[in-house]
């Protein structure tokens, strides 16, 4: 569930990450449209195929289109805050971010690799069954089994850099970030230790 320089997601929204259309279906973005921004703007952080090699900034190969789409316009809004996005999206128009939602949906994922073999167990059982006793869901209802998310409602996970996921669960928790619709990843994030956290965060890294 900062991308210290996120073109999205900034790497999730009525879920850890979930999302519902912004300003239209993403569907009618021009991935082709896109890519002198993608050039310009977004590879430094996000590389041109949007696997990001820098843990703080997210993945955005392979999410969702309409989660994109809602990150980048949230970020224009200021519904999401972060001072590097805000400057980003700045002169972006809304056929702009649908064209970049477009592009990097698109885009083929590249699985990643649990650095603490360890401590992904222990956020493999958060993953699949919550927290027993704590109220916390299992992450999989929502994100499913693979990681994979459900278009349209809750984004993609599968692989992405931990330390992005634990920054964004714990923005959750101090209510730094707010963009989650119904509250439901504030109110999940809340119930969750940092341990926790960091467990969850440890095994969606290496989920494929």
């Amino acid at each position: 569930m900062k991308l210290v320089v996120s073109l999205v997601a900034a790497l999730a929204t009525t879920s850890a990450f979930a999302s519902t259309p912004a300003t239209g279906p993403a569907s009618k973005g021009d991935p082709k449209a896109a890519e002198s921004i993608v050039n310009q703007v977004c590879a430094a952080c996000h590389a041109v195929d949007g696997n990001s090699a820098a843990a703080a900034n997210p993945k955005l190969a392979g999410l969702n289109a309409e989660y994109i789409n809602k990150q980048l316009t949230e970020f224009k809004s200021g519904a999401r805050k972060n001072a590097i996005m805000s400057g980003m999206v700045a002169n972006l128009t809304p056929q702009d971010m649908l064209n970049l939602a477009a592009y990097f949906s698109a885009q083929q994922p590249k699985p990643g690799t649990s650095k603490d073999q360890s401590l992904a167990l222990l956020g493999q059982k958060i993953y699949r069954g919550g927290v027993q006793g704590a109220g916390v869901p299992a992450c999989a209802s929502c994100h499913g089994p693979q990681g994979k998310g459900i278009p349209t409602q809750f984004p993609r996970l599968a692989g992405q850099h931990g330390d992005y996921i634990y920054t964004q669960l714990n923005s959750f928790r101090v209510g730094a970030r707010a963009n989650d619709g119904a509250k439901m990843m504030r109110t999940i994030a809340t119930k969750m230790t940092d341990a926790d956290m960091k467990a969850v965060s440890a095994y969606i890294q290496g989920l494929r």
